[in-house]
């Protein structure tokens, strides 16, 4: 299998640091974290405890991850999280071998996370979501696609910003594409063109008028 820029490097740099086993073994582990995140999460939670990352010439964790294991702060965050939770919540999950007893994925472990740290989160829900991740090892689409309008319901106001986000994302796009294309007709072309620009003043127009309604309400 070719190697990607980000495998070649993580590789030279444990070639590197060969002389250092613990800086070497963390990069290691860098390496195989989606054959087994639990390994590369217990050494990310030793090394941002033990604070050795400064040894090695970081002024923060944060940057250790992400200049040397080219992780970023969301994915150490979610990875250590997921195995401080499972070290408390459910140890005996650590215990597993990946293979004949299968480990949940660290985004499914954290969707549990999230659920059984909402206070409102229904029990027999937040149950349902620990049986499914913990012993069926559910993957994290699964879970989403099953319990987040339940556990993580996105309010009226929230789902029209996001859809009047995407439409503008689009929107846009397709626009200067039209501007140029020579796929379609140019009359066919302009037209559409026309037709975005409108649907564009319109979200911007409705943008403005509930941006008014919260300054308002504040």
């Amino acid at each position: 299998m070719r190697q990607t820029k980000v495998d070649q490097a993580l590789a030279a740099a444990e070639e590197m640091f060969e002389g250092d086993p613990q800086r070497a073994e963390v990069i290691a582990r860098a390496r195989r974290f989606k054959a087994s995140w639990v390994e590369l999460a217990e050494a990310l939670s030793e090394v941002r405890q033990s604070g050795r990352y400064r040894d090695w010439g970081y002024e923060t964790f944060e940057a250790y991850a992400l200049k040397e294991l080219h992780l970023k702060q969301e994915t150490v965050d979610k990875l250590t999280g997921s195995y401080a939770f499972l070290r408390k919540r459910a140890p005996e999950v650590l215990s597993r071998d990946g293979v004949n007893q299968p480990i949940p994925t660290y985004h499914a472990i954290d969707f549990l996370r999230r659920a059984e740290e909402k206070e409102d989160a229904p029990e027999e829900v937040v149950g349902e979501i620990r049986k499914r991740v913990i012993d069926d090892c559910a993957t994290a689409p699964q879970i989403t696609k099953q319990f987040k309008e339940t556990i993580f319901p996105v309010s009226d106001a929230e789902r029209k910003k996001r859809d009047a986000a995407g439409l503008k994302n689009v929107g846009t796009r397709l626009r200067d594409l039209l501007a140029e294309t020579q796929a379609l007709p140019r009359k066919v072309a302009v037209e559409t063109k026309d037709a975005i620009d409108r649907m564009l003043e319109a979200l911007d127009a409705e943008k403005k008028k509930d941006d008014d309604r919260e300054e308002r309400a504040a």
